[in-house]
Order: C-alpha cells, then sequence, then structure tokens
C-alpha cells in the first residue's frame, strides 16, 4: 500500500488509535513537503495584479526580495522579503497577518514581527495622502524590532515600485525558498518533523 492508500478509521478523535495516529503523522509530513510549491503557486497569483501600482505585485515582491539579497540580507530575511505581500489575495484588508503565519515556522521572531507589522511601517510613506495617520508605527516604538522595520520598509519594500530596476526572477529564489521552509523552527508541529 502507497503512502496516502491508508488511512485512519475513527469517525471521532475521542476513538482515535495510535495506530490511526501513525498513519497521519506520516501523511502529514509528506503534504508538509509540498509547502514551498504551495507558496510558489500562492506567489504566482500575483503576477498581473497591478491595483494600480506601477509594478504588479509579484514584481514588488520579487524586487522587495531582490533589493534584500544584493544587500547581503541572509536567506530567511530574503524570503521573509518575497513573502511579505503573498496575503494579498486572501488577506485583503490584513495581509501582513497572512504572510506572516506562512513564515513563521521557519524564521526568527525578529523576521516575523517585521512581517506581521510591516503594514503599519509601510504606512508611513503613503498614509497621509489617504488621509490616514502616517504615524501609525508609532504605537510600537520601544519595540525591540522597531529598527529593524522601520529598516525593511524604507530600504526595500517602499522602494520596490521601479519599473526600470533589475530584478531577479522567481525561480532565483525558489531554492532559497526551499532552503528555508525545509524544516520548522517553531510551531507546535515542528517537533513532528523529527520524528516522522
Amino acid at each position: 500500500m502507497e503512502p496516502g492508500d491508508q488511512r485512519a478509521g475513527f469517525a471521532a478523535m475521542t476513538e482515535s488509535t495510535q495506530e490511526d495516529w501513525a498513519i497521519i503523522a506520516r501523511d502529514f509530513m509528506g503534504f508538509a513537503s509540498g509547502l514551498p510549491d504551495r507558496v510558489l503557486a500562492h506567489l504566482r497569483l500575483l503576477d498581473g495584479d497591478y491595483a494600480g501600482f506601477p509594478i504588479d505585485r509579484l514584481q514588488h515582491s520579487l524586487q522587495t526580495a531582490t533589493r534584500a539579497h544584493r544587500d547581503g540580507r541572509r536567506e530567511d530575511y530574503v524570503v521573509m522579503a518575497l513573502l511579505h505581500d503573498i496575503g494579498d489575495t486572501l488577506g485583503t484588508f490584513n495581509h501582513p497577518d497572512i504572510g506572516a503565519a506562512i513564515i513563521r515556522p521557519f524564521v526568527s521572531e525578529e523576521l516575523h514581527w517585521i512581517c506581521a507589522q510591516h503594514g503599519a511601517f509601510q504606512g508611513y510613506y503613503f498614509f497621509h495622502h489617504l488621509g490616514m495617520d502616517r504615524e501609525e508605527r508609532e504605537q510600537f516604538r520601544g519595540h525591540p524590532h522597531f529598527e529593524a522595520c522601520a529598516e525593511f520598509c524604507a530600504r526595500y519594500d517602499q522602494a520596490a515600485f521601479d519599473l526600470a530596476y533589475d530584478t531577479a526572477p522567481l525561480n532565483f529564489f525558489e531554492p532559497m525558498l526551499r532552503r528555508v521552509m525545509e524544516h520548522p523552527l517553531s510551531g507546535m508541529y515542528a517537533a513532528l518533523a523529527d520524528t516522522v
């Protein structure tokens, strides 16, 4: 019998056995190994989505990551930069939360925080044009990662709308993304990766 062909036999978790969970754990890890492919497929959904911006959302993501890479940032930072806006399609009103949730098991607390809060920090550059408070980020002043998030937006995110910039293609970042997502560093299921 091939992995995926065998299934647990319970109708409610209260009836489950250790054998059932051995089957589920084995299949979970097979499914988890496909996460980079699903993330890449979702990134491709941003292709052609301009929403009025000078470049589409995929190019913005690629350009943000390219700028971080060329500035000598570590791979996990570059991957965070690549995925920071991946939530635009499903989290229209809270896109930073989506990107942050995806990368959380694979990056440091600092990188997770940057991704989760970049919306408020990015707003410094445009909220005032929309009648919003450009100082929204000030609510986080004093947080240990405040300056790192401000730097991410200043150096990479707000600057990544340049039509003429020599942006690396998605396949350039694919090996980095696969390496970063190869093994979770945190999260309630991280230990499972070591046992299966």
